[in-house]
């Protein structure tokens, strides 16, 4: 039973009332975001002029628009650095051997490290002003939502089906005719759910964001999450319970008003035969498609759209070159060797240098010790959520009434972030004496598991309803069933989602392999206990052992396990 008006009883109503509430909301979100956003041009001259904090939950609607905006933001700025980085990446080969390890190693970067270094460039860049602090967390929001989202295009990219490549070069279409018509359609489904699952993960560092503590310095920005930061310091879980109520009321809102609509939106992108499938449903999306207004500015600015696309098609049209001869195809492969052999050597003459200079070769096997701790919770974490989410990612992909039943409720977890519920947990592991040795495992699968989730279900609803039905035909169930339908048919997502969950737990570990509640502190053993405490202190020989030491670990890992699992689902397992 729909809770919303259907398309039909829209198109009953009055003429103009659709165009009035489309022009009604738009100037609301205007005044709201004009509004929220002058906050941002606020004097800033640390420490006699600096933003304060006050936990009256009458500004939690306040600090709420705050952190959205900056959410936004930063989610603009990925998806554009997504469908270029992704794009370069997987149409040359010269710049995938490239691009790609250094997305490893960017993924591996802790938030934290990310503030560590651009921080101060910020603030010098807007003297005066907050613009500059709003920049630094804006681009802390950025990393933790990007690489998941770069790595789904990408991959979407390079396990394109071949019979639409194969049509795409038949009919001679232009790198931007494939680009508009062929690639991003087709990576459009998984893109939008790794999008809101990177949403959901940004939501999980608005706290570090927000409430900066780098380099012996502390920097606070009005917002959802130094608010929830106050209010542990304070011990007061009254302040902690209304942000939290604050907090699902964005996040329903958000899904109400963006994401559902997105969802509905790329349905139409699906690769299918067969129309079995129910289509998602919103009804700002239905709203929208019955509204006269966003026709007629169509129909206004497509001439401009046209003459866009004919300038870039003609720019990107196909040139049909003789390609290298072998002897220079081997030349460019030895000078790209030499190349990267030359600066991994720099680069390990660099670290042999720092290390004696500054740590010493004891805390480099004190860090790889406390790395290996962290990597088993990793590893922990990634099993169990494999076992328990990939067949609920499944079902719900495979089960329309499933999925309309408990999709919102998934979205709903998953896009709440999981480090507003740890006071609660540490309050709870202190009372009930949890080891956080333990218990950091716990800590980081809140935040983890759902690309894990995420994944399986865009997977599971990227395989075509005919070959469902095939299967069911011809009698597969069970196992075979997994073997021959669902896990081929998933596997490229489920890869994208382990990558991201394992650089996502990594980056959790340091925010949950030590916790606080007031003034008590529970610390477990890990990497990530070291490169927090290495933080607050600012001392910077450790901090660089540390992100050094964790993109050691995360990129081996890559290269290792990851990118094998990448190889084969280009080769063996996609549609």
């Amino acid at each position: 039973m729909r809770t919303f008006p259907s398309p039909e009883a829209l198109r009953r109503l009055p003429a103009g009332a659709a165009d009035g509430a489309i022009i009604l909301g738009t100037l609301v979100l205007l005044a709201l975001v004009a509004q929220v956003g002058v906050g941002a041009f606020e004097r800033f001259q640390p420490p006699a002029v600096v933003p304060r904090i006050d936990l009256d939950p009458r500004n939690l609607p306040y600090y709420a628009a705050r952190s959205t905006l900056r959410m936004f933001i930063a989610l603009a700025f990925s998806t554009l650095f997504t469908l270029v980085y992704g794009y370069i990446a997987a149409k040359s080969r010269w710049a995938e051997r490239i691009l790609i390890p250094l997305l490893d190693v960017l993924q591996s970067v802790p938030v934290l490290g990310f503030l560590s270094i651009t921080v101060t460039g910020f603030i010098a860049l807007f003297p005066g002003s907050l613009l500059g602090l709003e920049a630094a967390s804006i681009f802390a929001i950025f990393t933790s939502q990007v690489w998941n989202m770069t790595f789904s295009f990408y991959q979407s990219l390079r396990t394109l089906p071949q019979e639409l490549v194969e049509a795409a070069t038949l009919y001679r279409l232009s790198g931007w005719q494939r680009f508009t018509q062929l690639e991003v359609p087709a990576a459009m489904v998984g893109l939008i759910w790794n999008a809101m699952m990177s949403f959901g993960g940004g939501w999980f560092f608005v706290a570090a964001s927000e409430a900066i503590s780098v380099l012996n310095q502390e920097y606070t920005l009005p917002g959802l999450g130094s608010y929830v930061e106050a209010a542990v310091q304070a011990e007061d879980l009254p302040k902690l319970g209304w942000a939290l109520l604050t907090m699902a009321g964005v996040i329903l809102l958000v899904d109400q008003l963006f994401w559902r609509p997105l969802v509905a939106w790329s349905d139409k992108f699906r690769l299918e035969q067969s129309s079995g499938a129910a289509a998602p449903e919103s009804w700002l999306y239905d709203l929208l498609t019955t509204a006269r207004i966003p026709r007629l500015i169509g129909s206004w600015l497509s001439p401009l759209a046209e003459l866009v696309d004919r300038l870039l098609s003609y720019l990107t049209r196909p040139h049909w070159v003789d390609p290298l001869s072998p002897e220079a195809e081997r030349r460019r492969e030895r000078l790209l060797t030499q190349l990267s052999r030359a600066a991994i050597g720099g680069i390990g003459i660099w670290i042999v240098y720092f290390v004696a200079t500054t740590v010493g070769f004891g805390e480099v096997m004190l860090t790889f010790g406390l790395g290996i701790l962290t990597l088993l919770r990793v590893s922990v974490l990634l099993v169990f959520a494999t076992v328990i989410w990939t067949p609920i990612g499944v079902a719900i992909g495979f089960n329309p009434k499933l999925a309309k039943l408990l999709q919102p409720v998934v979205q709903f977890l998953a896009a709440f972030p999981a480090n507003f519920l740890f006071p609660f947990a540490t309050l709870f592991f202190i009372r009930a004496q949890i080891s956080i040795e333990w218990g950091s495992i716990l800590l980081m699968s809140l935040g983890a598991q759902w690309y894990i989730l995420f994944n399986s279900i865009a997977g599971a609803q990227s395989i075509p309803t005919d070959l469902r039905e095939m299967a069911v035909d011809v009698g597969l169930r069970g196992w075979q069933r997994w073997r021959k339908l669902i896990i081929p048919g998933i596997f490229s997502a489920w890869v994208t989602g382990g990558v991201t969950a394992s650089g996502g737990a990594w980056n959790a570990s340091i925010v949950s392999e030590i916790v606080a509640w007031g003034s008590t502190t529970l610390t477990a053993t890990g990497l990530g206990t070291y490169i927090a405490e290495a933080t607050a202190v600012g001392d910077w020989p450790r901090i660089t052992l540390g992100i050094g030491m964790m993109s050691l670990f995360v990129v081996g890992i890559n290269r290792l396990f990851w990118r094998r699992l990448y190889q084969l689902a280009e080769e063996k397992y996609h549609l």
